[in-house]
């Protein structure tokens, strides 16, 4: 089910966040960064580097990776402008709806995309996390089918980490990734033959990299984060009898899975390894996307390894795409579960969807993590991890996601027990029938006080970790990325834009939300006194308060705040 949190304790924001969550580890690189001159004609890179990250930055990988930027940024610039237009088209009244001219695609039912990819046939348990290095290891390690290494919402994109993150699953890849911590405690790969399977999460299509000029222009952080990884292992993993295998996040339409196919083939060619040896698992996660699941799987039919139930990200989008629309304004999000039938209704679709061309329907994160010294709260927390994980199972869900290694052994034995076999693709829910107002988010509802502050706070904790170059965050006993801050924004967008009322009576305005942006801040200061001037919370609330008055809405936060973590010399440069 949706996460349901309750207001978040100002002790919950605290800065150690390594001793609420010790399997992470915050830390960023102890060697030290140097300039970096690339000898690639054309490509400068702009960041710091250390020793060790200068081995991804090769003039081969490079070369590679600025030949990718070459061919195909000028599609994903066009297609990020198509998004622009079509946001204009649902301001106006446009509703998203099943695309006619691909009716063909969703109608007829021979087609299938390809089997699963060695590795993959068995996928009951993911665990996802940001991609450092004691993560990485423990995620390995932690009896998950696969691991899906994220340079997306859960890891701040610091030049550090970004090039960090590369070293760290090259080394795995190669099972030879090590880490040591401050007390002397040696980390390293398990030896018994069932270490995770890795798949990797590029940014999105909306992400730039701008420690990377390509002919003077920022590199797509997609096609970077994709090609320095797949440069450095993809003969490697085909070596080891699998292949490199990727999460695609926060896409709107087909034709951007078309661009992904494009440069999956292109990538293949230039290395001389066959076509269909990248797989890629797509996040549905926007509600653009739902529309054109069929046709999302076709244009990646060779390369498909699926869809996944984006489910935070998918309600920050319905909120997005529709905010200028007061029949869409949504209640407290704690009242969004995945049992709301415009959740249902997605859910239901996507497993049918997938099924009906063999591939896998992939279920959503549990991010509850363990709470322990509170035995009933945890407990409590846990029955939750175990009726969500019941719930997907039921529901025709071939695996699901946790944020904890502990949720490993709760899910799997659910999964386990309801479905012994690898998957369940052969379930093929031929009983659902999902039109396109199923799909709208029409759930009336007013939100509360207690939501609104639940959503300052959520914001606010987010927003300042991030800011600090950490992008999973502990908050109130669960595991946090961008998409709870996501929502947590665009809800206040809304409620702020149209005026709601709350459920106590008071009418939202820009003042009134200002009002308590500055009331929950002031709880974190206090409650932190003097460490409260090492934090970002000020930095944090000034961008936050940009974006909850009804006014100015930016695509995304991660957008927003980009250029605060930037570390070039000079940002006029980019």
């Amino acid at each position: 089910m949706i996460r349901i949190l309750a207001p978040i304790k100002p002790r919950s924001i605290l800065l150690n966040t390594k001793t609420r969550f010790p399997h992470i580890n915050m830390s960023t690189s102890t060697q030290a960064a140097t300039p970096f001159k690339s000898t690639v004609p054309g490509v400068a890179v702009l960041g710091a580097v250390t020793p060790e990250q200068a081995t991804i930055l090769t003039p081969e990988a490079l070369q590679f990776t600025a030949t990718l930027q070459r061919i195909f940024n000028p599609t994903r610039k066009a297609l990020m402008q198509r998004r622009v237009y079509r946001q204009q088209e649902l301001d106006r009244g446009v509703l998203p709806d099943f695309l006619p001219e691909t009716a063909y695609i969703r109608n007829d039912p021979n087609w299938k995309a390809a089997r699963p990819a060695p590795g993959l046939q068995d996928r009951r348990v993911e665990i996802t996390g940001p991609v450092d290095r004691k993560m990485v290891i423990n995620a390995l390690n932690s009896g998950a089918k696969t691991f899906m290494a994220d340079f997306e919402d859960s890891s701040a994109p610091t030049w550090d980490n970004m090039l960090s993150g590369q070293v760290n699953l090259r080394d795995a890849n190669r099972e030879n990734i090590t880490f040591t911590n401050p007390n002397g405690k040696r980390y390293a790969l398990r030896t018994d033959g069932k270490a995770a399977v890795l798949i990797v999460r590029p940014r999105g299509w909306h992400m730039l990299e701008k420690h990377v000029l390509v002919d003077g222009e920022p590199m797509s952080a997609s096609i970077f984060d994709f090609a320095m990884y797949f440069f450095h292992n993809a003969k490697e993993t085909v070596k080891r009898g699998r292949g490199p295998y990727f999460y695609l996040p926060k896409m709107e339409s087909h034709l951007e899975a078309r661009l992904w196919n494009d440069i999956f083939n292109v990538a293949q060619d230039m290395i001389n390894i066959p076509r269909g040896t990248i797989r890629g698992t797509v996040l549905i996660e926007t509600i653009m996307a739902v529309f054109e699941m069929d046709e999302i799987i076709y244009e990646l039919r060779d390369h498909s390894s699926g869809l996944n139930c984006g489910r935070w990200d998918y309600i920050f989008s319905c909120i997005k795409r529709l905010r200028e629309h007061p029949q869409f304004v949504l209640p407290d999000r704690s009242k969004v579960t995945m049992t709301t039938p415009f959740m249902d209704a997605y859910v239901r679709l996507l497993i049918q969807t997938c099924h009906k061309r063999g591939v896998h329907a992939m279920g959503g994160m549990a991010a509850q993590i363990p709470i322990k010294n509170d035995p009933a709260a945890n407990e409590a927390a846990m029955a939750k991890v175990r009726a969500d994980k019941t719930r997907e199972v039921t529901a025709g869900h071939d695996g699901t996601w946790v944020a904890h290694p502990d949720l490993v052994k709760i899910a799997i034995g659910i999964f386990n027990e309801k479905m012994p076999q690898p998957n369940q693709i052969h379930v093929r829910r031929d009983d659902v029938r999902v039109n396109r107002n199923d799909l709208l988010p029409n759930f009336p509802g007013k939100p509360t006080e207690a939501g609104i502050r639940d959503n300052l706070q959520v914001g606010l904790g987010y927003m300042e970790a991030w800011l600090r170059g950490i992008g999973c965050v502990p908050l109130n006993n669960m595991m946090e990325d961008a998409a709870t801050a996501e929502i947590s924004r665009s809800q206040l967008w809304q409620w702020a834009r149209h005026g709601t009322e709350t459920a106590e009576g008071k009418k939202v305005t820009p003042q009134y939300m200002l009002q308590l942006l500055d009331e929950e801040t002031n709880k974190i200061k206090q409650k932190l006194g003097a460490k409260y001037g090492a934090t970002k919370f000020d930095a944090a609330k000034q961008a936050f308060a940009t974006n909850i008055t009804g006014d100015k809405y930016d695509e995304f936060l991660t957008t927003l705040l980009y250029d605060d973590i930037v570390s070039t010399v000079s940002s006029a440069k980019l």
